[in-house]
């Protein structure tokens, strides 16, 4: 790899970070606006409440673009890291056993309830509640997944967000 192109893919590396960071605040900030968990019933009789279906739909897109944005940002970080990336498992089996994520099986988890929306188009309450207590529930995965992520590519590779610009408030997150 010659050094501008290296140089490129830490940048593009930089950007990414920023770009978690900016996510997951986003997301944090959106899931606060809602009392937890959300009550089956409770939700059938505010049906009609654009607010809360528009704060429901921006968390269902960011828990998206932040898992999308980790998943880049791994497998980037592996690229530079030397490590294989030609498969995502084999990505998410060496950010296991560095503990940036705790078991694959949590991504796929994530991965799982994040795509029960893009492709159930439910009107039973009940469901959607479900849905929605368990993007609740699985955020914090990728909050410290994302967390270890800047950590470990500060630390092993010497990158860091390409601006300071989320910092305080990404950190804010875990306080």
């Amino acid at each position: 790899m010659s050094q501008d192109l290296l140089h490129e893919q830490q940048h593009y590396l930089a950007q990414l970070l920023e770009a978690i960071q900016r996510c997951a605040w986003f997301l944090h900030r959106s899931d606060a606006k809602i009392n937890w968990p959300i009550d089956p019933e409770w939700l059938s009789e505010h049906k009609k409440d654009v607010d809360l279906f528009e704060t429901l739909a921006a968390i269902n897109e960011r828990f998206a673009k932040l898992q999308d944005s980790l998943a880049s940002a791994m497998r980037h970080s592996a690229l530079l890291a030397g490590e294989p990336s030609d498969s995502f498992l084999k990505v998410l089996a060496f950010f296991e056993k560095q503990g940036i994520i705790d078991a694959t099986s949590d991504w796929q988890r994530c991965r799982a309830v994040r795509n029960m929306a893009a492709h159930d188009y439910a009107t039973h309450y009940a469901e959607i509640a479900e849905h929605f207590n368990l993007l609740h529930e699985l955020a914090d995965v990728l909050f410290h997944a994302a967390r270890r992520l800047i950590a470990w590519s500060d630390e092993q590779l010497g990158i860091s967000p390409a601006s300071q610009d989320f910092s305080p408030e990404f950190e804010r997150i875990f306080v």
